[in-house]
């Protein structure tokens, strides 16, 4: 297996915890065989992984699990990004010795580079040292507070072959359609927000490639048939499956007003906490976040499972592989109370 292109759909996998706080090794080997055989290309360690708060011993054995278990079958790209260098080139260095066949490497967060020293001090520095693993940017400014320009990933691209594809989780399409002019058509757009992956992937001015997607650690098989299918110019297929997956791609975060203290506060819950909830009512390995995110209030609990409802009353074949799977029964699952509470 090789990898030449940057397309399809890739999982941007959670990180199942036990009750006790730990990384749960056995869940995740489980999670991976159930993404591998639905057709995903497997991304480890990101945001939706909790890379923030795992720490280097934890990340580095979900990256050789991960890679030993997809090798030959699916392909590999580690979360391996830091707001230090010498931590990603560490973290990047074991994920292409154990197998990875690329990292992905998150803007700066807090410390807040500019462009220029985002390319020349972070990018470039892992780009030169690791030129047979490929180098994916992943662009996303709400969470990191800067942002790595188009100019300087055309200038990325330019001078070094592994950098030949970004995850754009900005939602400016302008952005993206100038993405395509100065990076060119050899270079792959993929997705970072599922609720933009139609529109990213049919603008006739970006063409997105693929996704790396939150939720397909759920549904793999539909939002990569999905995909697959805009690819072909099915568009009655692509927009059926649009239609079907909706309710989901709107839960990556959770919006709520809770009451409390006298008060009413707002309250956004940031992936992963949706997935993992509903991870768990469906009955996969997840477990909790690892603090300081905590447990979704029954507000937030009661929009996934809406979502989750909806997707099964229109389409009951989109949740069956898990229940195949992992003998469950989604049903039961879904409409019991006692699987959320």
């Amino acid at each position: 297996m090789k990898l030449e292109r940057f397309e399809g759909c890739w999982t941007a996998m959670v990180t199942p915890l036990n009750r006790k706080g730990e990384v749960d090794y056995e869940g995740l080997e489980k999670n991976v065989q159930f993404l591998i055989e639905n057709g995903s290309n497997l991304v480890p360690t990101g945001t939706t992984g909790e890379s923030p708060t795992l720490d280097w011993k934890e990340h580095d054995r979900v990256i050789t699990k991960t890679a030993r278990l997809a090798k030959g079958k699916v392909f590999v790209i580690a979360g391996t990004g830091s707001n230090s260098t010498s931590e990603a080139m560490r973290g990047s260095k074991h994920a292409v010795e154990v197998g990875a066949d690329g990292v992905l490497l998150v803007d700066c967060y807090y410390n807040g580079p500019s462009s220029l020293e985002l390319r020349t001090q972070y990018y470039e520095i892992v780009a030169k040292a690791f030129r047979k693993a490929f180098v994916v940017p992943y662009v996303i400014p709400g969470r990191t507070g800067t942002k790595l320009e188009v100019e300087d990933l055309a200038i990325l691209h330019r001078k070094y072959k592994n950098v030949r594809s970004v995850k754009e989780a900005t939602a400016d399409l302008g952005r993206m359609a100038k993405t395509r002019t100065l990076c060119g058509e050899d270079f792959d757009i993929l997705s970072g927000d599922d609720d933009k992956t139609f529109e990213m992937m049919t603008h006739s001015d970006i063409r997105s490639s693929g996704v790396i997607s939150v939720m397909s650690n759920i549904v793999p098989g539909p939002i990569g048939e999905m995909v697959k299918a805009i690819s072909k110019g099915d568009m009655e297929r692509a927009n059926y499956l649009k239609d079907v997956l909706d309710p989901l791609f709107k839960v990556v975060t959770v919006n709520t007003m809770e009451s409390y203290e006298g008060y009413e506060v707002p309250c956004k819950f940031r992936n992963p906490s949706a997935i993992k909830t509903m991870m768990k009512g469906l009955g996969m390995p997840s477990g909790p976040c690892r603090q300081p995110l905590g447990k979704m209030t029954p507000k937030g609990v009661e929009v996934v499972r809406n979502a989750l409802k909806a997707v099964y009353e229109r389409d009951k074949e989109i949740l069956k592989p898990i229940e195949d799977f992992y003998k469950v029964n989604i049903e039961d699952r879904i409409y019991n109370d006692r699987h959320w509470r």
